[in-house]
């Protein structure tokens, strides 16, 4: 769900998104989990990958949100947004006993 949202807000390369990942706060992504799970979401459909030339290195590996991963991630938010709610719900009211 992280990728899809990064992916999201523009087109990205893996090293960027672990970068990314990690400015936000989460330390548990490297790129070595990155590249697996990107080439996952593209089998699936989800996003899009393309070369892209870099001046004096190799081309890098961007990817893009596909359609099917717009609505995906949408779904994706919906379902972690309610997961959290019944969390919090149980961690505040622990609190309170």
């Amino acid at each position: 769900m992280c990728l899809l949202a990064l992916v999201a807000e523009q087109p990205t390369y893996g090293y960027e998104m672990a970068k990314k990942l990690e400015e936000r706060g989460l330390h548990l992504a490297s790129e070595g989990s990155i590249y697996p799970l990107l080439s996952r979401l593209q089998r699936q459909g989800l996003v899009e990958g393309y070369l892209v030339e870099s001046g004096g290195g190799p081309a890098r590996k961007y990817y893009r949100l596909a359609a099917a991963g717009t609505l995906t991630l949408s779904a994706w938010i919906s379902d972690w947004n309610a997961l959290a709610a019944g969390v919090n719900g149980v961690i505040n009211g622990a609190q309170h006993d």
